[in-house]
């Protein structure tokens, strides 16, 4: 579970930001990183918080990521380049200030 630990990292920079879409989403991949970094946030910063942090998360990959990298990312057959990990890490550190 990579974006288990990716997201477990960033976990306490927790808040929402406005959804803002520039990408789609592929079918069912907004709904498999919620559920996989819910659980994983909402270790150190709880449910409620971890849910705002996600989605969140979620909304700033949607703006700042093309739909094929964040099906890159997402994918659990080719593990995502180590730059498009930082690159994800950079923008889901962008809800600590919200």
């Amino acid at each position: 579970m990579r974006l288990n630990r990716l997201f477990a990292l960033a976990a306490p920079l927790a808040m929402l930001l406005p959804l803002s879409a520039q990408a789609a989403w592929p079918a069912g991949a907004r709904d498999a990183f919620m559920k996989d970094c819910t659980p994983a946030a909402a270790q150190t910063i709880g449910e409620a918080n971890a849910k705002k942090h996600c989605a969140c998360g979620a909304d700033e990959l949607n703006k700042k990521f093309t739909t094929q990298e964040i099906t890159q990312l997402m994918s659990k057959q080719t593990p995502p380049s180590p730059e498009l990990v930082k690159k994800a890490q950079v923008a889901i550190a962008a809800c600590k200030a919200q």
